[in-house]
């Protein structure tokens, strides 16, 4: 699996209960992940300015057709808010159809090394 750098949202210094959101898209055709993950990269770009967002990393497994990505929030309305929020809404309309999408979000009370560990621990299907 690769995975991009830790990039941080300004709420990179919150402390207390946060959200894990973890997403895995598997593309129907090989051909449309590079798009898939380009658009990640993308939304990656805005992450610093993304209201309760504390960071994320991208993941792709490019010969398995699969892409998503690790994100940590201050709360579930802040991923909520990213989730209605227009840039969000239109890649996932552009990429529906193509592909299955599953994700989980699980509470934890510091966002630490563990994180990755229990996301990679539900892409792997042992969660």
């Amino acid at each position: 699996m690769l995975r991009s750098r830790w990039t941080p949202g300004p709420a990179a210094g919150a402390t207390g209960t946060v959200l894990v959101s973890v997403t895995d898209f598997r593309a129907g055709r090989l051909h449309d992940l590079p798009g898939v993950y380009l658009a990640g990269l993308t939304l990656r770009r805005a992450w610093p300015e993304l209201p309760g967002a504390v960071g994320m990393w991208l993941w792709t497994e490019p010969l398995e057709g699969r892409c998503g990505s690790v994100s940590i929030w201050q709360d579930e309305q802040a991923l909520r808010k990213f989730v209605a929020w227009p840039d969000h809404v239109a890649i996932v309309r552009r990429y529906r159809g193509r592909g299955k999408l599953r994700s989980t979000t699980w509470t934890t009370t510091q966002p630490d090394p563990g994180v990755w560990a229990r996301a990679c621990s539900y892409l792997s299907g042992a969660s």
